[in-house]
């Protein structure tokens, strides 16, 4: 087996352990302060994407804490769209006459943030992010409404890691379609017309399109002033390796054939070799892996089993969030635990059945 997995970084794995649990939002004390505001404005009722408000909101702010982000940025993350923006219409604090209140819960750096993100032109800096088209001295020019404004490297770094925790919290084959192209969307589409691809929360199918996005966000990260403001995501190896977009969407398609079932059922063999193929196209993400590694497993494979599961469990410990949002990210990171706790103890059953019982073994939860 020649392929690009991962060696499970314990220290990354023991920071997203920390985060497994829903109550480590509660218990975290930089940001448990601003939860029952935030709830008071009924986030929890709204609609977003992949479910509530308040579990994007959750997702945001969770992989930033496990990218080690400082206070504020992290505190724009659980806010980032308080004040609305031009993505979504939900508006849960009023910028004309409520900034001095959010001000005095989260401090004036935090709120100075949150307010920037939220009025700027998000498509105007995603696209220029994306272009890597900020000055040698690491700053940018955006709109924010009539007026032209030039972004620190500071906030424009912020900015940046709080795009690629926003974008994949949320992002699945759905917006795929109704966010086709992004961040250059075609307003002219009609719904009428695309009334197939509208229908949410669509096929369930992870995203095509925005890793390779992220990945190029990241890269923009690389800039020699940018880079040293904030902490790098731990991804594409701290945002230094590329994914190209045919190597993303290539590798979705083939991790989709195999859990629609288009591959020979009654031997493995065809499904593995499809897997690893995708793994190869794309190694960064952890669902992929994670299927091979049942599949080697029901090989009678389990060192290849143990591997492959290992840096699926180093993908999700990256991350923070599901690319496959069938599950949710600990749902994902649980399953991908109990393979390799099989994988390294030859527990894996026989019986179909027994499947069923599966469950991890206190001794083994820390790995």
């Amino acid at each position: 087996m020649n392929l690009p997995l991962h060696a499970l970084d314990t220290v990354q794995f023991e920071r997203a352990q920390q985060l497994l649990g829903e109550e480590w939002l509660a218990q975290d004390s930089e940001l448990a302060p601003l939860l029952p505001v935030v709830l008071a404005r009924g986030v929890g009722q709204d609609w977003h994407k992949s479910g509530t408000f308040r579990h994007h909101l959750a997702g945001v702010a969770r992989a930033l804490t496990l990218w080690q982000q400082p206070r504020e940025v992290r505190l724009l993350g659980l806010l980032h769209s308080v004040y609305g923006n031009a993505f979504v219409d939900l508006v849960k604090f009023d910028a004309s006459s409520e900034r001095g209140a959010l001000r005095a819960l989260v401090g004036e750096q935090a709120e100075h943030l949150i307010y920037l993100f939220c009025t700027i032109s998000r498509t105007e800096f995603t696209q220029k992010l994306q272009a890597h088209a900020t000055a040698a001295d690491g700053t940018m020019e955006v709109a924010q409404g009539a007026q032209r404004i030039t972004l620190t490297p500071r906030e424009v770094a912020a900015f940046a890691i709080v795009t690629m925790a926003d974008a994949m919290e949320q992002w699945s084959s759905w917006q795929d379609d109704v966010y086709s192209r992004f961040p250059y969307v075609d307003p002219a589409r009609q719904q009428s017309v695309h009334w197939a691809s509208s229908l949410w929360p669509g096929p369930m199918r992870p995203t095509s399109r925005i890793v390779s996005q992220i990945n190029a966000w990241g890269r923009a990260l690389q800039h020699p002033v940018l880079r040293q403001q904030l902490p790098l995501p731990p991804m594409f190896a701290q945002c230094t390796a590329e994914l190209t977009a045919g190597h993303e969407a290539a590798a979705m398609s083939l991790y989709w054939s195999v859990i629609q079932m288009d591959q020979p059922l009654v031997e493995p063999d065809c499904a593995i070799a499809v897997l690893e193929q995708a793994v190869r196209l794309n190694p960064w993400v952890g669902e992929p892996q994670m299927v091979l590694a049942q599949l080697y497993l029901a090989a009678g494979r389990p060192q290849e089993a143990e591997r492959a599961a290992a840096s699926a469990v180093h993908c999700y410990s990256c991350w923070g969030n599901a690319w496959d949002k069938r599950v949710q990210w600990d749902a994902w990171m649980a399953w991908a635990r109990i393979v390799r706790q099989s994988a390294q103890q030859g527990t894996w059953p026989d019986r179909l059945d027994k499947l069923n019982n599966m469950a991890l073994r206190q001794d083994m939860a820390g790995a």
